[in-house]
């Protein structure tokens, strides 16, 4: 299981010390603090070293709806929670009108590599990898959409929530008795307005919505007002 919060990779690439090595020696690494704005552009490819990036869309309106938003709330477009790129995974921003991609660190320190494509020609074996990568996303991306075309607010909650946990998911043990597994919890901090805009939903109904998914113990209580879930209800999903 991928596990963003560690101050180590999940190593997913077996040249993964040669490519850090290679993007210090060329100055192709950077940190960034947490919410700070990746700078991305299309054509570039982008891994994660240590922490996890945040995803998020904003679809592009016409200037008359635009003033026409301004006038009745004086609003901007919200932008819309894509997902998360942990560590050792890569991620690539694809510019498509009327939509705009961009990345945050979601987590303090954290750290990216970006390349060109064609440098991977250097590593044909790590190539291989990446684009592996990029299937497993892809394959994640359409558990997600089926998640999300659930009727019930409260199904689409619930799935969505399962999808995060069972990637990023680490074990939660009883305080009581250290052996006891209690489930598993996302490792990093994630608010009920990005779910919200995840789930087509808003902040208030996420809010009632998992209170009621605790009291039916389908949500565990976390310190930090991390999400935890039960372990009989999270499939574990492994590096």
């Amino acid at each position: 299981m991928h596990s963003p919060s560690s101050s180590e990779p999940s190593r997913p690439f077996l040249t993964w010390q040669r490519i850090l090595d290679w993007a210090t020696e060329h100055y192709r690494c950077r940190s960034f603090s947490k919410d700070e704005r990746i700078p991305t552009r299309p054509g570039l490819l982008y891994l994660v070293q240590r922490g996890a990036v945040r995803l998020v869309g904003t679809a592009q309106i016409s200037s008359s709806a635009s003033q026409l938003m301004s006038r009745r709330a004086n609003r901007t477009p919200e932008e819309a929670f894509l997902g998360f790129v942990g560590a050792g995974q890569p991620f690539e921003i694809v510019a498509q009108s009327p939509f705009t991609l961009q990345s945050y660190a979601h987590v303090d320190q954290t750290a990216v590599v970006w390349m060109y494509w064609h440098d991977l020609d250097n590593w044909p074996h790590f190539r291989r990898e990446v684009l592996d990568a990029f299937r497993y996303q892809h394959q994640r991306k359409l558990l997600w959409l089926s998640a999300l075309g659930q009727r019930r607010t409260i199904d689409r909650l619930l799935g969505f929530l399962t999808l995060l946990v069972e990637e990023y998911g680490e074990p939660s043990v009883s305080e009581e008795d250290p052996e006891v597994l209690r489930g598993y919890y996302l490792p990093f901090p994630l608010t009920h307005a990005q779910i919200g805009s995840a789930i087509g939903s808003t902040r208030v109904t996420v809010t009632r919505l998992m209170g009621k998914l605790r009291q039916k113990g389908l949500l565990i209580n976390q310190g930090d007002n991390l999400i935890c879930l039960p372990a009989s209800s999270v499939n574990l999903l492994r590096s």
